[in-house]
C-alpha cells in the first residue's frame, strides 16, 4: 500500500475499468506522459475494446479482465483506477477500489442515486484516497476564464446567471433516444447524465449552496404517437426518411457523424458495421419507436443561499452544440458562447472581448480531459490532498440534479436543508 500523504515514486500505475470513448480520452494523457503514469491493466467486457487497449499499451493476458469482479477478486499492484463504465456500473467498482486503497478517477456522473454518491464520498474520507470526478468544465480554458473574471471582483457581485446547454438533435438522437443513455434505469435522468457538470460549473461560480429550486420538462416529442404517417420501425424501411431530421441513414451513412462510437470487429469495415446497425442495431431505429424514457427538454431555476438566481436550460431541438452563459453582476456583465466571451463594464460602457475560436470544438474538450488527468496524477505523485474539485463538491451538483428531477416529477418547489 502506498503512503497517500507522502506521494509515490513515478510513474503512477493505473488500471482502466471500462475502455470506451471517455477512457480513451484519458488514456491519451497516459500515452503522452510515460514518465508520469503507466497503464498496468484494463477491465472491459467488450472484447474488441479490451484488445485494443491491451495492444496499444502492451498489456499481457494477466493484465486484462473482462469483469471487474474478477479484477478485484485477487490483489493487484496499482496506485489508482479509472472507473469509466456505464453509469449503472459506477458504484460497486468504485467502492471496491476505495476499499483496496486505490485512488479513483471517476467519470461523471458519480452514481445513480444520491445515497450512493454520499457513500462513495464517505468511503473516500474513511480510506484517505482521492476520488476525482471528471467535471471537465473546471479544467476548460474558456470556463476557467469566466471563473477568473468573476472572482477578480472587477465587475462586482453576481446577481443572476442564465446558462443554456445546447445538446443538439444529433447528439440526442444518437445517445438519448437510440443509444445507451435513453433509459433512466440503466443510466440516469438526462439532466444528470449530460449536464451535471453544467450544474457543477454554476456552483463553482456562485460559491454558495442552493436554497430552493424548481424544474420543468418532459419527454415531449420522441414518442410513437408523434411518428409521421408512412414511418417504420427502422429508417431503412421508412417512406418518409428522406425528409426526417432525425434519420439514422443521414446521420451515420451520409454524414458519418458519431460513428467513432461503433466497434469494428476484426475482418469487418466501418461501412459494414454502419449497415449492420441500420438493419439490426439500436442505432437504426426510428426515433419515434424506441424504448427511451428520458426527457427531451428541461429547465431548472434555482435561488442560492447568497440570493443569486440561476436559470439553466437543457435544449435539444437545435443545431447548436455549445454552452451559452450570461452573468449579470453589480458593475457589469459577461456573455459567452464557448467561442467569444464579452465582458462589459457599466461605467463607461467599456467592452473587452476574449476570443476562444482557436480552441472551440478541438479534441479532448480543448485539453480539459488531459488537464483532469494531469491534476489527478500529480496529486498522487506529490501526496497532495486536494484537487481542482473534490468528491464532496461534486456530490452537491448531483444533489441538485436529483432534486431537480424530484421537482419535475412531483410538480413542486424543492427547499434545501442547510444541514445536509
Amino acid at each position: 500500500m502506498n503512503n497517500h500523504t507522502e506521494g509515490i515514486r513515478k510513474p503512477v500505475s493505473v488500471v482502466a475499468i471500462g475502455a470506451g470513448n471517455r477512457t480513451n480520452k484519458y488514456l491519451e494523457y497516459v500515452r503522452q506522459h510515460p514518465d508520469k503514469v503507466k497503464l498496468v491493466g484494463v477491465v472491459e467486457l467488450n472484447e474488441i475494446r479490451r484488445k485494443h487497449v491491451a495492444e496499444r499499451f502492451g498489456l499481457d493476458e494477466s493484465q486484462c479482465f473482462a469483469d471487474y469482479r474478477d479484477f478485484f477478486r485477487h490483489p493487484f499492484d496499482t496506485d489508482a483506477v479509472m472507473v469509466c463504465t456505464p453509469e449503472n456500473m459506477h458504484f460497486e467498482p468504485t467502492m471496491q477500489a476505495i476499499g483496496r486503497g486505490y485512488h479513483v478517477l471517476l467519470e461523471k456522473p458519480i452514481a445513480q442515486t444520491l445515497e450512493e454518491c454520499l457513500l462513495i464520498a464517505e468511503a473516500a474520507r474513511k480510506h484517505d484516497v482521492l476520488v476525482s470526478v471528471c467535471h471537465v468544465l473546471r479544467y476548460h480554458p474558456y470556463f476557467m476564464k469566466i471563473k477568473e473574471l468573476v472572482d477578480s471582483g472587477e465587475l462586482g457581485h453576481i446577481i443572476s446567471i442564465n446558462h443554456r446547454t445546447s445538446v443538439g438533435v444529433d447528439r440526442t438522437a444518437h445517445g438519448f433516444v437510440r443509444g445507451i443513455w435513453r433509459k433512466e434505469a440503466v443510466s440516469n435522468p438526462m439532466l444528470m447524465s449530460k449536464c451535471c457538470h453544467d450544474i457543477d460549473f454554476l456552483l463553482w461560480l456562485t460559491k454558495t449552496p442552493c436554497r430552493k429550486l424548481t424544474s420543468f420538462g418532459s419527454l415531449r416529442w420522441f414518442k410513437e404517437k408523434n411518428a409521421p404517417e408512412g414511418s417504420a420501425d427502422r429508417c431503412l424501411d421508412c417512406k418518409v426518411e428522406s425528409r426526417c431530421p432525425f434519420s439514422a441513414i443521414d446521420l451515420y451513412r451520409v454524414r458519418r457523424d458519431w460513428i467513432a462510437n461503433f466497434d469494428v470487429p476484426e475482418g469487418k469495415t466501418i461501412d459494414e458495421v454502419i449497415e449492420d446497425q441500420l438493419r439490426h442495431g439500436l442505432y437504426g431505429r426510428c426515433v419515434y419507436r424506441c424504448d427511451n424514457d428520458v426527457v427531451d427538454h428541461q429547465i431548472v431555476s434555482m435561488e442560492m443561499e447568497s440570493e443569486v438566481t440561476v436559470n439553466f436550460s437543457m435544449d435539444i431541438f437545435t443545431l447548436k452544440d455549445n454552452r451559452e452563459t450570461h452573468i449579470s453582476l453589480t458593475e457589469g456583465e459577461i456573455d459567452g458562447d464557448e467561442t467569444i466571451l464579452r465582458v462589459r463594464k457599466f461605467r463607461g460602457a467599456t467592452e473587452k472581448v476574449y476570443d476562444f475560436s482557436d480552441i472551440a470544438h478541438t479534441p479532448f474538450h480543448a485539453g480539459a480531459d488531459l488537464a483532469i488527468m494531469a491534476d489527478f496524477i500529480d496529486a498522487i505523485q506529490t501526496g497532495r490532498r486536494s484537487l481542482v474539485t473534490s468528491i464532496d463538491r461534486s456530490v452537491e451538483s448531483h444533489r441538485i440534479c436529483f432534486e431537480a428531477e424530484r421537482s419535475r416529477k412531483e410538480l413542486r418547489t424543492i427547499l434545501f436543508s442547510t444541514n445536509k
